[in-house]
């Protein structure tokens, strides 16, 4: 008995600290590598980066994921089964291409094995695509299609100008995932082509084509969007705050639904 009561207290302490609710979210700084000449002149590291506040930063997702109990984290090299340990959500956005970054790092085998078994232990990747013109796809796709999706390389959902509309996206009601977003945005997106386990989690509501797939392999999740969808621009940056998008909500119940299922 006073084994138990020993272990029921430290298990209280525990959560009551904090600690048993750590969940950790590691954004990949390695595949996506981009610099542009900053104000002094020097070149500086930008785009999909927790630290990065301007419309180009995950600054906003970040927020996100730590109101929701997530750790943030970086991963500046290639993913390992030992730099990937304590990870529960490994967010990959936009590989870079040869005309973004002089020396891309592209996605290896060895890389693919590594996050595979990352995934089969119950760990959650969400991978952010791009359209043709953004992301490089050969090496991509050899990650997507591991676990059955396929990136397309075409361009759908273009907008004109400010027309935001023509890029909406409708969620079905009562939907798993999505609980509180209903009218969310995604612009010049990559559609999905699904096999193995994989099943769509948002689909255009007349063109039909899948934007977002989930594939559950071994005891983890695995999750692709062809967009970045949620960088401060369009969260809801350029959007406008009120405006009747949703593009934060959908952000708040996906991180919601990671944080039921991370370990």
């Amino acid at each position: 008995m006073k084994k138990k009561y020993v272990l029921a207290a430290a298990c209280s302490l525990a959560i009551a600290t904090g600690f048993a609710q750590t969940k950790t979210v590691t954004l990949d700084y390695y595949f996506n590598h981009e610099f542009k000449k900053a104000a002094n002149g020097e070149m500086a590291r930008f785009h999909y980066m927790w630290e990065d506040t301007a419309q180009s930063g995950f600054s906003k997702l970040g927020s996100v994921f730590t109101k929701n109990g997530f750790k943030l984290k970086t991963l500046e090299i290639a993913p390992t089964a030992s730099n990937l340990k304590g990870t529960s959500v490994y967010l990959i956005v936009d590989p870079d291409t040869d005309k973004e970054t002089a020396k891309p790092n592209y996605i290896q085998p060895e890389d693919i094995k590594a996050i595979e078994t990352f995934v089969k232990k119950g760990g959650i990747v969400l991978m952010l695509a791009n359209d043709s013109l953004n992301v490089e796809f050969e090496h991509f796709n050899h990650l997507t299609e591991a676990f059955g999706i396929h990136l397309n390389k075409d361009i759908k959902s273009r907008v004109k100008g400010d027309e935001f509309e023509m890029a909406a996206f409708y969620t079905p009601k009562h939907d798993k995932i999505f609980k509180t977003a209903k009218h969310v945005y995604l612009k010049e997106v990559t559609s999905l082509s699904l096999s193995k386990t994989a099943k769509p989690i948002l689909v255009h509501q007349t063109e039909k084509y899948v934007v977002a797939a989930a594939a559950k392999v071994g005891k983890g999740m695995v999750v692709v969007v062809g967009d970045p969808w949620f960088y401060n621009e369009y969260l809801n940056g350029r959007l406008g705050e009120n405006t009747g998008w949703d593009n934060d909500k959908a952000a708040d119940d996906l991180v919601k639904w990671f944080g039921k299922l991370a370990k």
